[in-house]
This record gives structure tokens, C-alpha cells and sequence, in this order.
């Protein structure tokens, strides 16, 4: 038994084998831009699509996080404390900056 909740949304494979997620698909999905989307194919051969597990660590950041781990426990004497000037200098540079964090990004800050 299929159960369609909207009606079908289509998009056009390019000759590079590329396309573009519809725009009720990225709604009901959550996307934005540089999102991760996983397909998975049925026994039946039917194809869903759903959101990338979001868990999923980034392979750049883990591995120069590992070399600052390596670095901090080779060279432990360059690991300083911040002053208490610099974090006060810090604090009043961005003490006027509202950041909220899930936002998207407007297409001029990409």
C-alpha cells in the first residue's frame, strides 16, 4: 500500500548525471545548502531519499584535530593560557554581534 501525502515532484537529470532537490522536497526534508542526502534502494526498486545522518564527523576537521591533539601532548610547554586582557579585548570586539547559530546563511555570506 502506497501512501502519497503531496503530489509527485520532478526534477531533470543534466548530462553530467546532476540535479536539483525540488523545493518541497528540501522543505520536507530539512536541507540546506551542503547538506548530506542519502538514497536508499528498496527490494522492490523503489528509491528514498532521506537526510544524511548529521553525526557523521568531517574526515578534515578529525584529522587536524588529531594533529593538535599530537602537537599539544609532543610540545605540552606552547600550550599558554589566554590573558585575562585578551579575552576581555575579545569579549568587547563581539560583545554587539547577535549570532544565531541555526540560521541559514544568506547566498552573500556562502
Amino acid at each position: 500500500m502506497t501512501v502519497t501525502l503531496a503530489p509527485c515532484s520532478e526534477s531533470t537529470l543534466t548530462d553530467r548525471y546532476q540535479t536539483t532537490i525540488p523545493d518541497p522536497i528540501r522543505k520536507a526534508l530539512g536541507l540546506n545548502k551542503r547538506d548530506k542526502i542519502c538514497y536508499t534502494i528498496e527490494s522492490d526498486g523503489r528509491v528514498v531519499i532521506s537526510r544524511a545522518d548529521q553525526t557523521e564527523s568531517d574526515p578534515i576537521i578529525g584529522q587536524f584535530l588529531n594533529f593538535l591533539a599530537q602537537d599539544i601532548e609532543t610540545n605540552p610547554q606552547h600550550v599558554k593560557a589566554l590573558s585575562p586582557d585578551l579575552v576581555n579585548h575579545v569579549q568587547a570586539l563581539v560583545s554587539y554581534v547577535d549570532l544565531d547559530l541555526d540560521a541559514p546563511l544568506l547566498d552573500e555570506d556562502e
